[in-house]
C-alpha cells in the first residue's frame, strides 16, 4: 500500500470512530434511557406511546452482555410472536441494535438469541409463564407487562428464576395500564422507576403523529395513560375512584379563586415536588380545579410561578402550608410580593384524615376539572394510608379546596390558621 493509500485509510478509519462515537447509545440516548446508577433489582419504565421503550430495553440487554454483566437472559413479552416482531426483529429490537462486531447469531426454532462472548438470551411467552419453572438466569427484560393475562403470576415464575451472578436485575419497559400489580412494583423498595411521555422523543416520531394525539388525546384520561405514562385507575384502600372524577371545559363566573402551595424541602432532580394548585368556587357552591402547576422548583420559582397564577385570577388568593420548614415561603413571599394576599396553614391531622372530607365533596358531584390532570390524578387515585410517596400535588389540592368548602378564615389577619 502506497503512501497515498494508507493516508486515506487512517482519514477514513478516524473518521468511522468519530461517526460510531457520534451515534453510540451512550450519546444519543436521554438521562430517562441510561440505565439508573444505584443498588436497585427492578428498572421500571413506565412511559407513552413512542419514548423509546423498546430501544432502551434492547440497548440495556446488549450493555449487559457486551460489559460481562449478564451471560444468562431471560426474554418475555406478550407472545412468541409479539417478541419476535418488536423486542428481536424490530426496528429497536435487539437485532437491529446489535452491532457486527457483537456477533449476535438468532436461532427462531430454539427461542435463543446467542451472542459471541457464549452469553444466551431464551424467549418466553407471558402465556405460557410456566415454562419458567426450572430456567435460571442472572437478568431479564419483560415488554408490555401490563398486557400479560395474568402478569403477577408470569413475574412471580421469573424472579424464582432470577438467581444467577452477584446482582441480578430486570427491566421492565411498558405503557401503563390498570394493573393491581404494577401499583405493587411501585411501592417495592428494590424498584427504581422511570417515567417517560410520548413527547420526549419528539425528534424520532413523526410530526403529523404528535399533533394528532396532541389535538386528540391530551387533556383527556386515555391521553394521560397512553401518551404521559400514567396509572389512572384507583387503587385498593384508595379514597378516589375515576368515576367520581367529572370535567367541564366550560367554566361558569367564578366567585373566588385559590392559589395552594405545598412547598418541597429541595428542588434537586429526586426530590419531592411543589405542589402548586389553583382552584375556584362559583356562586353556586361548585369547585373547579383549574390548574396544576406543580413541579420540582426552587422556592424563588415556586413563588414567581403563583405569582403569576395570582394575576391571572381575579378574587385570588394564596395558601402555603408551612409544615416542614415551609415558612420560609411565606417570608419570601412578603419580600418579593408584598401586595399578594396570602395565609400560612399548618397541618396538625395526617394526611389521609384531611383528605377524606375532599373526597366526599368529589363524590357529592361538587367538583369538576377544568380537564384530566394527569399526574395529579394519578395521585389522587393511588393514595392510601400505606401510600410510601408524598402527593404534593395532592397535598395542595386538599389545601385549595379546604380553604374554599371548609375552612376559610373571616378575617385577612393574622396570616395563619390550622386544621
Amino acid at each position: 500500500m502506497n503512501k497515498e493509500n494508507l493516508e486515506k485509510l487512517k482519514r477514513y478509519l478516524k473518521e468511522e470512530l468519530v461517526r460510531r462515537e457520534r451515534t453510540s447509545w451512550k450519546n444519543v440516548a436521554r438521562p430517562s434511557q441510561k440505565i439508573p446508577p444505584g443498588d436497585w433489582r427492578i428498572w421500571l419504565i413506565l412511559a407513552g406511546r413512542g419514548f423509546g421503550k423498546t430501544r432502551t430495553g434492547s440497548e440495556t440487554v446488549r450493555q449487559w452482555v457486551t460489559s460481562g454483566m449478564c451471560q444468562r437472559i431471560c426474554l418475555m413479552g406478550h407472545s412468541l410472536q409479539e417478541m419476535r416482531r418488536v423486542m428481536i426483529e424490530g426496528p429497536s429490537g435487539l437485532l437491529s441494535i446489535s452491532k457486527q462486531y457483537d456477533g449476535l447469531d438468532y436461532k427462531p426454532y430454539k427461542r435463543e438469541l446467542i451472542w459471541k462472548n457464549g452469553s444466551v438470551a431464551q424467549c418466553f411467552a407471558a402465556t405460557s409463564y410456566q415454562q419458567l419453572r426450572g430456567p435460571q438466569f442472572d437478568g431479564a427484560w419483560i415488554d408490555e407487562l401490563a398486557k400479560f393475562p395474568q402478569p403477577k403470576e408470569a413475574f412471580d415464575q421469573l424472579m424464582f428464576g432470577l438467581r444467577l451472578g452477584k446482582c441480578p436485575r430486570v427491566i421492565i419497559t411498558t405503557t401503563p395500564a390498570p394493573r393491581k400489580f404494577l401499583y405493587d412494583l411501585l411501592e417495592r423498595k428494590d424498584v427504581v422507576v422511570t417515567r417517560g411521555s410520548t413527547f420526549e422523543n419528539e425528534n424520532n416520531l413523526a410530526p403529523s403523529y404528535l399533533e394528532d394525539i396532541k389535538n386528540t388525546y391530551q387533556g383527556t384520561q386515555l391521553g394521560a395513560q397512553e401518551i404521559d405514562g400514567l396509572l389512572l385507575d384507583h387503587r385498593p384502600g384508595s379514597l378516589w375512584t375515576a368515576t367520581v372524577l367529572k370535567y367541564t371545559s366550560t367554566l361558569p363566573p367564578l366567585q373566588r379563586c385559590v392559589i395552594a402551595i405545598d412547598p418541597a424541602v429541595s428542588s434537586g432532580d429526586h426530590s419531592d415536588e411543589t405542589g402548586i394548585i389553583v382552584a375556584g368556587q362559583d356562586v353556586e357552591g361548585q369547585g373547579y380545579i383549574l390548574q396544576d402547576l406543580s413541579g420540582r422548583y426552587c422556592p424563588t420559582k415556586a413563588l414567581d410561578i403563583a405569582a403569576s397564577a395570582y394575576c391571572e385570577h381575579s378574587s385570588c388568593e394564596v395558601v402555603v402550608e408551612t409544615n416542614n420548614g415551609g415558612e420560609f415561603i411565606t417570608d419570601l413571599l412578603k419580600l418579593k410580593y408584598p401586595g399578594l394576599r396570602y395565609h400560612s396553614v399548618k397541618a396538625k391531622k395526617n394526611k389521609y384524615t384531611r383528605a377524606q372530607p375532599i373526597a366526599l365533596l368529589y363524590e357529592q358531584g361538587k367538583i369538576y376539572h377544568k380537564h384530566c390532570f394527569g399526574r395529579l390524578e394519578e395521585q389522587m387515585l393511588s393514595y392510601t394510608p400505606e401510600s410510601q410517596a408524598s402527593p404534593d400535588r395532592l397535598d395542595a389540592l386538599v389545601w385549595a379546596l379546604t380553604w374554599l368548602f371548609l375552612e376559610r378564615p373571616l378575617k385577612r389577619s393574622p396570616h395563619f390558621w390550622t386544621i
